[in-house]
């Protein structure tokens, strides 16, 4: 019996997601890789088989049954994100491809309008690229400037350092809730209150903490989030982006189209009240719907209760994984969430990666779309494990297993 599993049902669990029923090269599938994107739950699948098979239709535009079946659906997924976040109100939920896509929303619509020559933007040295590029996009729009908050050796952001570079000419601050890179977890609450003191705008990338972490955005205060689905069990191709009314109602359109817009002539156009102002076009109607489901399985589940076991899942592994010779981990911040980063002495991290998948053992390798963190690191990249509610300690047996024998035979 797995000894950490006190809380949860892991066989219904596990049941739940067919596809880690297989194998990879003749071996039982290890899914390591959560991430970058967990698998999707079953209930979450049979959804959009539901929608393409028996629902389909456009939302909003029409009153035959399907349409009104299809628009009930989307729209019942954005009140359950907002219950699942705790926003005010449904109308601060606007659904977009990812959370690279909420965070680009916020760079043009906010930051073209906001932000001038001079203003500042301080976004932190563990971001994803996701999160430095729309923002160094926005800096050459409008002449403001990027300051980069440090950290220290493990991968903590140096929170002292944080508020030296706080002033009033701060107007926005980005960062991440968790590292997708290292799995800090970062003081976001703190954050938040910290850059209001100056006046300052917050956007919180929570793709990496909503599959782990209660997020409860009033609690926060923060002025955006961004969140994406597949990091949730649930489809890919489906984001969320969360706006304070006031701001989202300041903010122009992002793009323009069919939905977005109350009247168009060729005199010029009137534009839809948020969220709809922000959903030009023809979204992922049926993956939205879905993904209602993904956050239900989460919820049954209970976030305190998956938190615990994925903590206890990251504390087994640790405890194996630093008896291999040559392990060297990668982020050891006292706070984490169940990402481990690590380097194989004298193993490449992309041979390690291919020769695990030759074990049915899925990790990622690289940079993880983290380059300025590699380059702080001195170091070109890692190998990532990332562990997700149905993984086992079983598997982390099997994981340790093969990375002994494969350093074993690189002698």
């Amino acid at each position: 019996m797995n000894t950490v599993a006190t809380a949860i049902d892991l066989r219904a669990i596990r049941a739940q997601f067919p596809v880690l029923d297989q194998e990879v090269n003749g071996k039982p599938l290890i899914y390591f890789d959560n991430a970058a994107s967990s698998q999707t739950a079953k209930a979450v699948v049979d959804s959009l088989v539901q929608f393409y098979e028996r629902d389909h239709a456009n939302i909003h535009r029409g009153i035959h049954t399907l349409a009104e079946r299809s628009t009930k659906g989307f729209e019942a997924t954005r009140e359950r994100v907002q219950q699942f976040i705790n926003a005010g109100e449904a109308d601060e939920i606007v659904f977009t491809k990812g959370t690279t896509e909420s965070i680009n929303l916020v760079a043009h619509s906010w930051a073209t309008t906001f932000l001038k020559e001079g203003d500042e933007i301080l976004i932190s040295q563990l971001e994803h690229h996701s999160n430095i590029v729309p923002w160094q996009l926005a800096a050459e729009r409008t002449g403001a400037v990027i300051k980069v908050i440090p950290i220290n050796n493990v991968g903590e952001i140096l929170q002292e350092e944080y508020k030296k570079l706080l002033s009033d000419k701060t107007k926005l601050v980005a960062v991440n809730y968790v590292s997708n890179s290292l799995g800090t977890i970062n003081p976001v609450n703190e954050m938040i209150r910290s850059a209001h003191e100056v006046g300052a705008t917050v956007l919180i990338d929570a793709a990496q903490a909503s599959p782990h972490i209660k997020i409860d955005v009033q609690e926060m205060d923060c002025d955006f989030l961004a969140l994406s689905s597949h990091k949730m069990y649930g489809p890919t191709g489906v984001g969320v982006l969360y706006g304070k009314r006031d701001l989202l109602e300041e903010m122009p359109p992002y793009q323009g189209g069919g939905e977005m817009i109350k009247d168009v002539s060729f005199n010029g156009t009137t534009y839809n009240d948020i969220p709809y102002k922000f959903e030009a076009g023809t979204p992922n109607i049926g993956e939205v719907i879905a993904f209602k489901y993904a956050m239900d399985f989460i919820d049954n589940i209970g976030h305190d209760v998956i938190k615990e076991y994925e903590h206890k899942l990251l504390m087994y592994a640790n405890d194996k994984l630093r008896k291999i010779k040559g392990f060297t981990p990668i982020g050891t911040a006292k706070n984490k969430a169940s990402v481990i980063s690590f380097l194989i002495e004298n193993v490449h991290p992309y041979d390690l990666g291919q020769l695990l998948d030759v074990r049915g053992i899925a990790v990622r390798t690289g940079h993880h779309c983290t380059q300025p963190l590699m380059d702080f690191l001195q170091i070109d990249g890692t190998v990532r494990a990332s562990f997700a509610v149905y993984n086992t300690e079983e598997e982390i047996d099997v994981f340790c297993d093969a990375l002994e024998s494969i350093v074993k035979k690189f002698g």
